[in-house]
């Protein structure tokens, strides 16, 4: 008997489509990364969003003028009118939040004489207004002042800062490095 019913399972068909009333449990897709945006805030840009000195959340250039004027006017106790490139960093400190953040003395100071006068500051950041104030309405807005950055992505992720995959090392390999001989 039990011969039998063995030969009535061989022979019966393989159902390959599920029938009404049966579940199918499918397994995940693999999952495709999306490429991450980031918005971002440049240090320079911190600093004309703290220029809005009526409270309008819009930066007009007279503000920008008047921000920037101060600012160095603070670490200028001379009154000269310029920074030297020690200055400028602790400028840069106070007001961009690290010695190091753009514009850096050596972008600002055009005629090159080792010191950043305060028409060279008021033009370097008329030219950073006129490149923010992307809908040309002479002020600058929050999200006017945002920035966003991708980074590439492939199939395990963001790759920025992962380093190469190595190849496996094969005979021709290790032969190429000794100079062909074995």
């Amino acid at each position: 008997m039990i011969p039998f019913a063995l030969l009535l399972l061989a022979a019966a068909p393989v159902q390959d489509t599920p029938q009404d009333g049966d579940i199918t449990v499918r397994a995940p897709l693999p999952a495709t990364p999306q490429t991450p945006a980031t918005m971002v805030v440049e240090p320079v840009a911190m600093m004309i969003a703290a220029c809005d000195r009526d409270g309008d959340a819009k930066v007009e250039r007279y503000e920008l003028e008047e921000c920037v004027a101060a600012s160095l006017a603070a670490f200028d106790p001379n009154k000269t009118g310029k920074l030297r490139y020690i200055a400028f960093g602790d400028w840069a400190l106070r007001y961009l939040g690290d010695r190091a953040a753009l514009p850096s003395p050596y972008e600002v100071d055009r005629d090159n004489d080792g010191e950043v006068t305060l028409a060279e500051l008021q033009d370097h950041f008329s030219r950073l207004f006129a490149r923010y104030d992307r809908d040309g309405d002479h002020a600058i807005s929050r999200a006017e002042l945002l920035t966003y950055r991708t980074m590439p992505v492939d199939a395990r992720g963001p790759t920025a800062g992962r380093r190469p995959e190595k190849k496996d090392d094969a005979p021709d390999a290790d032969r190429k490095r000794r100079g062909g001989r074995r």
